[in-house]
């Protein structure tokens, strides 16, 4: 292994995966515990500014847990854990909060998106890029995967980091944001982008028939089946990501041709959503039976993260002066 590095990324358990998560970021997580250490957590902790019944929270961490399984994470070459098992992320967030500016808070994009979008305006959800931060810099992770527009949380990280490192002594690392470059921008059924949030999403593994009503509820214009085709249109990106370079180029003369609906271009991508996402269907629905491995497996997953991040914390507590000393 040539250089390894140390990853961390976490996926809020806030409702089911969709299209967007793995060509986003999922796929690029798996592929990367190939050649690095990788931790990613189900961050629970930071569920609690959205989802507010408890049992819904476990069943989605539950969730999640299967869903990084199914895709192929491999729990013998990355730690996967339950944020609220490692409440030691918490004590840090303190630690960080007392030296964390109101105003950098106050300029947090997600933030405002989230109350602008009717979501109350609470101190969790204030404060969330400090325990965010937290998150990170218990591991001192070398990188953390990230979407285009979610810098913003690693720049305000490194800068409570830098804060914490010139106020007492250096014991964080500063992350470096990683953005894999073939990590897919995936419109949603309405050409917004794909989220929960906006209720446009293509689901990973929910039943065959909730699949096949987003995927023909995709949004298309008027033009009528025998005139040409724009192929960069929704429906078409969406089916580029699952057809190769030959394919593309065929669908395309297709489209220029006229004579193609855009419902065979829906009812062909149906197709191939339900067979590339089949085999992680099948891992998945085995680790369904086996709750109790499931959770052996995220207690083990916070073992081990706990091996990594409790000397961090207890480097930050000695130089805070927090303890006997």
């Amino acid at each position: 292994m040539a250089n390894p590095k140390r990853v961390l990324s976490g996926t809020q358990p806030s409702g089911d995966l969709h299209l967007g998560n793995y060509f986003g970021a999922l796929r690029q997580y798996i592929a990367l515990q190939e050649d690095h250490e990788t931790v990613y957590f189900i961050a629970d902790y930071h569920s609690m500014n959205s989802v507010r019944d408890s049992a819904e929270r476990r069943n989605l961490c539950r969730s999640v847990a299967l869903d990084y399984l199914a895709c192929g994470l491999d729990p013998a070459r990355s730690v996967l854990y339950r944020q609220s098992d490692l409440p030691e992320v918490c004590e840090l967030s303190w630690i960080l909060s007392t030296l964390t500016p109101m105003g950098l808070l106050e300029r947090a994009h997600a933030y405002k998106d989230k109350v602008a979008q009717g979501q109350s305006a609470d101190h969790g959800l204030f404060a969330y890029p400090v325990l965010m931060a937290a998150d990170i810099l218990i591991f001192n992770p070398d990188l953390v995967p990230v979407g285009r527009d979610q810098k913003q949380h690693i720049e305000m990280a490194r800068d409570m980091a830098q804060r914490f490192n010139s106020t007492y002594r250096e014991v964080f690392k500063l992350p470096e944001p990683f953005i894999p470059e073939d990590a897919a921008a995936v419109p949603g059924t309405d050409g917004r982008k794909m989220s929960k949030t906006y209720g446009n999403t293509i689901p990973m593994f929910a039943a065959n028939k909730a699949i096949k009503k987003s995927v023909m509820g995709i949004v298309t214009d008027s033009t009528p089946v025998e005139d040409p085709k724009d192929t960069g249109t929704v429906v078409f990106q969406l089916w580029n990501l699952f057809a190769n370079a030959e394919e593309r180029e065929e669908m395309k003369t297709r489209a220029q041709a006229g004579g193609l609906g855009y419902g065979d271009v829906k009812k062909d991508l149906l197709a191939r959503v339900l067979d590339f996402f089949g085999p992680m269907r099948e891992r998945r629905e085995d680790w369904e039976k086996r709750p109790d491995d499931l959770e052996d497996l995220l207690a083990d997953g916070a073992k081990r993260a706990r091996a990594i991040a409790g000397p961090v914390l207890e480097a930050a507590r000695e130089a805070s002066g927090l303890g006997r000393g």
